[in-house]
């Protein structure tokens, strides 16, 4: 819409091309690439094979993209109801209470979260609440470490709200139960999908605090790539990193279509 010359449209496309395809596109088809070989002593890939992805579909593999995607659901429900839960309580504040609480939130995603996971390891590895080795803590970590976007997400769109409909229905005799569930939750509907697929998204690929915490009957996908390149697996690793990928990308692709009905509902 800024540029207008057929010249400059084709200066910004080349320019588009040049960034994103060695910095964004490259590094993900090389991992494309790696998944279907069994060698690469050259420029490109040797050995085409299949075998790295039917190892995907049994056994330990299978169960690692299970465990992620049962984390990443979980995490990213939790994270939503408290992230908006934050974000409307916030949103009646004034002042300093609400940068306070919008300080506590975003604290998780202001320290490294390999410090975050060794918070809830010590936190959590004595009585009254014993949850290391559990799926548990697992679970509690994602969800601190995503619930920030949701409460950051659902404030910005809380803050665009018209409080018009919301002082119609009241004005109406509506209880403030009933204008949060049937008024304010319905127009915040698209940011919630959006939170919702942002947190899954980043609970899928979360590593660092999941290496610390994960017990051995809980062991989500981005650790068995890890030990997988660890190991010197590469291309068994670029298979499941594949994997990781598109089931990512396919679950945000239903959220996207979820969020676009919603919108224009």
């Amino acid at each position: 819409m800024l540029v207008h010359s057929r010249r400059a449209h084709a200066c910004v496309w080349a320019a588009f091309l040049v960034v994103f395809l060695p910095v964004f596109a490259l590094p993900f088809l090389v991992i494309v690439a790696a998944s279907f070989a069994t060698g690469w002593s050259g420029a490109l890939p040797s050995g085409p094979t299949l075998g790295h992805y039917r190892d995907v579909v049994r056994g330990d593999a299978l169960d690692a993209l299970v465990t992620s995607l049962l984390t990443a659901v979980m995490a990213s429900a939790l994270a939503l109801a408290l992230g908006t839960w934050a974000a409307l309580s916030a949103h009646a504040l004034r002042g300093r209470a609400r940068r306070v609480m919008d300080v506590l939130f975003m604290l998780p995603v202001a320290v490294p979260s390999v410090v975050v996971g060794l918070s809830l390891l010590v936190a959590f590895s004595r009585p009254p609440v014993l949850l290391n080795g559990t799926p548990a803590i697992v679970v509690l970590a994602h969800t601190v470490l995503v619930t920030a976007f949701a409460h950051q997400s659902v404030t910005a769109a809380a803050a665009r709200l018209d409080p018009a409909y919301e002082q119609a229905a009241a004005s109406l005799g509506a209880s403030p139960a009933h204008v949060l569930w049937r008024v304010r939750l319905p127009l915040l509907l698209p940011s919630l999908s959006a939170a919702a697929g942002l947190c899954f998204a980043l609970s899928m690929g979360e590593l660092s605090a999941t290496m610390m915490l994960y017990p051995p009957d809980w062991l989500p996908l981005p650790v068995k790539v890890f030990a997988a390149t660890d190991r010197g697996a590469l291309f068994s690793g670029a298979a499941l990193a594949v994997v990781l990928m598109a089931t990512t990308l396919l679950v945000l692709s239903a959220v996207a279509r979820i969020r676009t009905k919603a919108t224009y509902r």
